[in-house]
Protein backbone atom coordinates (compact mmCIF):
# COMPACT_ATOMS: atom_id res chain seq x y z
CA UNK A 1 0.00 0.00 0.00
CA UNK A 2 1.55 3.44 -1.11
CA UNK A 3 2.26 5.76 1.93
CA UNK A 4 -0.69 8.51 2.45
CA UNK A 5 2.38 11.45 2.24
CA UNK A 6 5.78 12.33 2.12
CA UNK A 7 6.31 11.82 5.89
CA UNK A 8 5.41 8.17 5.29
CA UNK A 9 8.15 7.32 3.34
CA UNK A 10 11.25 5.65 4.71
CA UNK A 11 13.63 6.62 1.88
CA UNK A 12 15.58 9.56 1.62
CA UNK A 13 14.75 11.84 -1.33
CA UNK A 14 17.40 13.33 -3.58
CA UNK A 15 16.90 15.82 -6.37
CA UNK A 16 18.53 15.10 -9.53
CA UNK A 17 19.29 17.74 -12.06
CA UNK A 18 22.38 20.41 -13.28
CA UNK A 19 20.08 23.50 -13.46
CA UNK A 20 20.95 25.75 -10.48
CA UNK A 21 17.58 27.25 -10.35
CA UNK A 22 15.73 24.31 -9.89
CA UNK A 23 18.17 23.42 -7.35
CA UNK A 24 17.62 25.71 -5.35
CA UNK A 25 13.88 25.17 -6.16
CA UNK A 26 13.86 22.37 -4.13
CA UNK A 27 16.87 23.41 -1.64
CA UNK A 28 14.03 24.50 0.85
CA UNK A 29 12.31 21.57 1.57
CA UNK A 30 12.94 19.77 4.45
CA UNK A 31 12.12 16.05 2.47
CA UNK A 32 14.81 16.62 -0.17
CA UNK A 33 17.76 15.60 1.69
CA UNK A 34 20.71 15.53 -1.28
CA UNK A 35 21.29 16.10 -4.98
CA UNK A 36 23.14 14.49 -7.71
CA UNK A 37 24.06 15.57 -11.12
CA UNK A 38 26.35 13.84 -13.70
CA UNK A 39 27.96 15.39 -17.23
CA UNK A 40 24.95 14.57 -19.23
CA UNK A 41 22.83 16.74 -17.16
CA UNK A 42 25.01 19.27 -17.02
CA UNK A 43 26.12 19.65 -20.68
CA UNK A 44 21.87 19.49 -21.53
CA UNK A 45 21.59 22.27 -19.18
CA UNK A 46 24.81 24.66 -20.70
CA UNK A 47 27.03 24.30 -18.15
CA UNK A 48 30.82 25.54 -19.89
CA UNK A 49 32.62 25.53 -16.66
CA UNK A 50 32.06 22.41 -14.54
CA UNK A 51 34.23 23.37 -11.71
CA UNK A 52 33.07 26.84 -11.63
CA UNK A 53 29.06 25.41 -11.78
CA UNK A 54 30.09 22.81 -8.88
CA UNK A 55 31.57 25.77 -6.75
CA UNK A 56 28.60 27.61 -7.03
CA UNK A 57 26.36 24.85 -5.95
CA UNK A 58 28.31 24.05 -2.80
CA UNK A 59 28.72 27.94 -1.63
CA UNK A 60 24.77 27.88 -2.53
CA UNK A 61 23.71 24.07 -0.94
CA UNK A 62 26.59 23.73 1.68
CA UNK A 63 24.98 21.13 4.46
CA UNK A 64 23.85 18.36 2.21
CA UNK A 65 25.30 15.63 -0.11
CA UNK A 66 26.26 16.71 -3.44
CA UNK A 67 27.24 13.93 -6.01
CA UNK A 68 29.99 15.38 -8.85
CA UNK A 69 31.35 12.80 -11.14
CA UNK A 70 34.19 12.25 -12.86
CA UNK A 71 34.83 12.21 -16.12
CA UNK A 72 37.58 10.74 -17.43
CA UNK A 73 38.07 6.92 -18.66
CA UNK A 74 41.67 5.95 -17.82
CA UNK A 75 41.53 5.20 -14.10
CA UNK A 76 44.77 7.26 -12.94
CA UNK A 77 43.00 10.37 -13.99
CA UNK A 78 39.85 9.08 -12.57
CA UNK A 79 42.10 8.82 -9.57
CA UNK A 80 43.13 12.21 -9.59
CA UNK A 81 40.03 13.81 -10.36
CA UNK A 82 38.11 12.01 -7.51
CA UNK A 83 40.71 13.48 -5.64
CA UNK A 84 40.49 16.81 -6.86
CA UNK A 85 36.57 16.43 -6.73
CA UNK A 86 36.99 15.49 -2.98
CA UNK A 87 38.74 18.09 -1.96
CA UNK A 88 36.07 20.84 -2.69
CA UNK A 89 33.84 20.11 0.28
CA UNK A 90 33.13 17.54 2.85
CA UNK A 91 29.74 17.48 1.95
CA UNK A 92 30.81 16.53 -1.84
CA UNK A 93 30.41 12.83 -2.76
CA UNK A 94 32.69 11.74 -5.84
CA UNK A 95 30.68 9.89 -8.71
CA UNK A 96 32.53 7.00 -10.18
CA UNK A 97 31.19 5.40 -13.01
CA UNK A 98 31.31 1.39 -12.62
CA UNK A 99 33.41 0.76 -15.80
CA UNK A 100 35.23 3.11 -18.52
CA UNK A 101 34.03 2.71 -21.37
CA UNK A 102 36.38 -0.57 -22.48
CA UNK A 103 34.15 -2.12 -20.07
CA UNK A 104 36.85 -1.92 -17.58
CA UNK A 105 35.81 -2.43 -13.73
CA UNK A 106 36.23 0.56 -11.64
CA UNK A 107 36.20 -1.66 -8.36
CA UNK A 108 39.94 -1.54 -7.65
CA UNK A 109 39.74 2.31 -8.06
CA UNK A 110 36.98 2.44 -5.94
CA UNK A 111 38.81 0.33 -3.58
CA UNK A 112 41.70 2.68 -3.40
CA UNK A 113 39.36 5.90 -3.00
CA UNK A 114 37.59 4.24 -0.49
CA UNK A 115 40.36 3.41 1.37
CA UNK A 116 41.30 6.62 1.39
CA UNK A 117 37.93 7.82 2.90
CA UNK A 118 36.38 9.57 0.05
CA UNK A 119 32.97 9.06 -0.37
CA UNK A 120 32.49 7.34 -3.63
CA UNK A 121 28.98 7.58 -5.30
CA UNK A 122 29.56 4.06 -7.62
CA UNK A 123 27.07 5.15 -10.61
CA UNK A 124 25.82 3.50 -13.71
CA UNK A 125 25.46 0.23 -12.21
CA UNK A 126 23.00 -2.72 -13.41
CA UNK A 127 23.46 -6.12 -11.83
CA UNK A 128 24.00 -7.68 -9.04
CA UNK A 129 27.74 -8.90 -9.86
CA UNK A 130 28.69 -5.16 -9.86
CA UNK A 131 26.85 -4.58 -6.43
CA UNK A 132 28.95 -7.35 -4.73
CA UNK A 133 32.12 -6.69 -6.34
CA UNK A 134 31.80 -2.90 -5.59
CA UNK A 135 30.77 -4.03 -2.10
CA UNK A 136 33.73 -6.40 -1.69
CA UNK A 137 35.98 -3.21 -2.63
CA UNK A 138 34.61 -1.13 0.01
CA UNK A 139 36.32 -0.09 2.76
CA UNK A 140 34.15 -0.90 6.14
CA UNK A 141 34.63 2.29 7.51
CA UNK A 142 34.15 4.57 4.35
CA UNK A 143 30.17 5.64 3.80
CA UNK A 144 29.38 4.77 0.15
CA UNK A 145 26.41 5.28 -2.32
CA UNK A 146 25.56 2.21 -4.95
CA UNK A 147 23.76 3.71 -7.39
CA UNK A 148 21.18 1.19 -9.48
CA UNK A 149 19.61 2.37 -12.61
CA UNK A 150 16.65 0.86 -11.94
CA UNK A 151 14.77 2.80 -14.39
CA UNK A 152 16.83 2.05 -17.55
CA UNK A 153 16.38 -1.79 -16.43
CA UNK A 154 12.86 -1.03 -16.74
CA UNK A 155 13.44 0.30 -19.98
CA UNK A 156 15.00 -3.23 -20.91
CA UNK A 157 11.55 -4.38 -20.00
CA UNK A 158 13.34 -6.30 -16.58
CA UNK A 159 11.51 -5.80 -13.64
CA UNK A 160 14.06 -4.30 -11.30
CA UNK A 161 11.92 -4.55 -8.30
CA UNK A 162 13.27 -8.13 -7.62
CA UNK A 163 16.59 -6.73 -8.21
CA UNK A 164 16.81 -3.44 -6.29
CA UNK A 165 15.79 -5.84 -3.38
CA UNK A 166 18.67 -8.24 -3.66
CA UNK A 167 21.03 -5.35 -4.32
CA UNK A 168 19.86 -3.84 -0.54
CA UNK A 169 20.47 -7.73 1.09
CA UNK A 170 23.90 -7.93 -1.07
CA UNK A 171 25.08 -4.27 0.82
CA UNK A 172 24.27 -5.23 4.27
CA UNK A 173 27.62 -6.28 3.98
CA UNK A 174 28.50 -2.85 3.86
CA UNK A 175 26.14 -1.08 6.87
CA UNK A 176 28.12 2.40 5.80
CA UNK A 177 26.92 2.26 2.07
CA UNK A 178 23.76 2.81 0.87
CA UNK A 179 21.52 1.80 -2.49
CA UNK A 180 20.45 4.50 -4.77
CA UNK A 181 17.17 4.08 -6.82
CA UNK A 182 18.52 5.77 -10.27
CA UNK A 183 16.89 6.92 -12.89
CA UNK A 184 13.24 6.93 -12.14
CA UNK A 185 10.59 7.53 -14.55
CA UNK A 186 7.25 8.19 -12.43
CA UNK A 187 6.16 8.78 -8.91
CA UNK A 188 5.46 5.01 -8.30
CA UNK A 189 9.25 4.63 -8.99
CA UNK A 190 9.99 6.05 -5.18
CA UNK A 191 6.84 3.80 -3.37
CA UNK A 192 8.54 0.94 -4.90
CA UNK A 193 12.20 2.03 -4.08
CA UNK A 194 11.01 2.65 -0.52
CA UNK A 195 9.52 -0.66 -0.23
CA UNK A 196 12.31 -2.63 -1.66
CA UNK A 197 14.53 -0.90 1.39
CA UNK A 198 16.53 1.39 -0.74
CA UNK A 199 18.14 3.81 0.88
CA UNK A 200 17.97 7.14 -1.31
CA UNK A 201 16.34 7.27 -4.52
CA UNK A 202 17.16 10.36 -6.99
CA UNK A 203 14.45 12.09 -9.24
CA UNK A 204 13.83 14.76 -11.49
CA UNK A 205 11.75 17.82 -10.07
CA UNK A 206 9.16 17.08 -12.14
CA UNK A 207 9.00 13.49 -10.19
CA UNK A 208 9.48 15.25 -6.94
CA UNK A 209 6.82 18.09 -8.10
CA UNK A 210 4.29 14.96 -7.89
CA UNK A 211 4.77 13.93 -3.71
CA UNK A 212 1.89 15.41 -2.88
CA UNK A 213 -0.42 13.21 -5.43
CA UNK A 214 0.44 10.44 -2.45
CA UNK A 215 -2.65 8.89 -1.17
CA UNK A 216 -4.80 10.64 -3.54
CA UNK A 217 -8.55 9.57 -3.84
CA UNK A 218 -9.34 8.19 -7.25
CA UNK A 219 -12.84 8.61 -8.00
CA UNK A 220 -11.45 12.64 -7.21
CA UNK A 221 -8.48 11.98 -9.24
CA UNK A 222 -10.56 10.76 -11.56
CA UNK A 223 -13.45 13.51 -11.56
CA UNK A 224 -10.62 16.02 -11.75
CA UNK A 225 -8.82 14.77 -14.91
CA UNK A 226 -12.56 14.42 -16.24
CA UNK A 227 -12.80 18.62 -15.62
CA UNK A 228 -9.53 18.91 -17.19
CA UNK A 229 -10.51 17.58 -20.19
CA UNK A 230 -13.56 19.62 -20.03
CA UNK A 231 -11.75 23.20 -19.42
CA UNK A 232 -9.15 22.49 -22.34
CA UNK A 233 -12.01 21.69 -24.75
CA UNK A 234 -14.04 24.95 -23.61
CA UNK A 235 -11.10 26.63 -23.79
CA UNK A 236 -10.36 25.71 -27.18
CA UNK A 237 -13.64 26.72 -28.16
CA UNK A 238 -14.15 23.19 -29.92
CA UNK A 239 -17.54 22.34 -31.26
CA UNK A 240 -19.23 19.38 -33.00
CA UNK A 241 -21.80 19.94 -35.83
CA UNK A 242 -24.71 17.55 -34.80
CA UNK A 243 -26.50 16.12 -37.91
CA UNK A 244 -30.27 16.33 -38.21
Amino acid sequence: MAPKSIKGLNIKLFADGADLKGMLEMYPLEHIKGFTTNPTLMRKAGIQDYKEFALKVIEAIPDRPLSFEVFADDFPTMQAQAHEIARWSKNVNVKIPITNTKGESSAPLVRTLSKAGIVCNVTAMFTLEQTREICDALDPQTPAILSIFAGRIADSGVDPVPLMREAVNIAKSRPKAEVLWASPRELLNIVQADECGCHIITATNDILKKLNGLGKDLTDFSRETVLMFYKDAQAAAYSISLSA
